[in-house]
């Protein structure tokens, strides 16, 4: 997946009844149809126990792998436990609520976009990692990011050769975010958990959604 998401209404989770605990709304980011990687976007984390909608950059890259790793606006599943992300796993879970994600296929210069989003009308909970116990440096906003978490090598779900977002449930996000859970407990409940295919439902949108610049409604019609 390219990153790029549709998070017009994400604060409607401040009201989802599923969340045990009242959620600290922090976020001052607008609301977005075409949202891309390289801006603060709106996400959920513990904080200080409590549980947070903050604002946080979409993209990671390490302040020490600058030059030798290149900026990440996801990363693979399969990769969470290694030297780079594995830290992040341990202590800088976090979930990024959207409305839905876009697909594109076909061939350039004709690719078509595909909004995607739950059958059932409910906000997608994707796992994110993130670096966010250090002041944010305003030279490299990345430092202080986070990244998307895409399934293994299953397909998107309309680009077959693509990777869609690890999506959970209301209940197994705030499993993936509490800090108790263990980082090998975490990455199991990513494998077995994220909802497959069948829980999505996607119908194709305006090409205009293809510069991250275009913004409005009217792009997810």
């Amino acid at each position: 997946m390219c990153g790029r998401l549709d998070m017009n209404d994400v604060s409607r989770l401040l009201q989802d009844s599923s969340w045990i605990d009242e959620v600290l709304n922090r976020s001052q980011a607008p609301s977005r149809y075409n949202s891309p990687p390289g801006t603060f976007r709106p996400i959920l984390r513990m904080v200080d126990d409590r549980l947070t909608l903050d604002d946080a950059f979409c993209s990671y890259h390490a302040a020490w792998a600058v030059g030798k790793v290149p900026l990440c606006s996801n990363t693979r599943l399969e990769k969470i436990t290694n030297k780079y992300w594995g830290p992040l796993l341990k202590r800088g879970r976090a979930i990024v609520p959207a409305n839905g994600w876009y697909e594109w296929t076909g061939e350039k210069p004709n690719k078509q976009p595909y909004h995607i989003h739950r059958k059932d009308g409910e906000l997608l909970y994707i796992a994110a990692l993130g670096n966010f116990a250090e002041a944010r440096p305003e030279d490299h906003k990345a430092a202080t990011g986070f990244t998307l978490v895409t399934a293994d090598a299953v397909g998107g779900v309309v680009d077959v050769h693509g990777r869609r977002p690890v999506v959970f449930t209301a209940a197994d996000a705030a499993l993936w975010m509490d800090p108790a859970t263990p980082p090998e407990m975490a990455e199991q409940l990513a494998r077995t958990s994220s909802l497959g295919p069948e829980w999505f439902d996607w119908y194709k949108v305006s090409k205009a959604v293809g510069p991250s610049s275009n913004e409005g409604q009217e792009l997810t019609h």
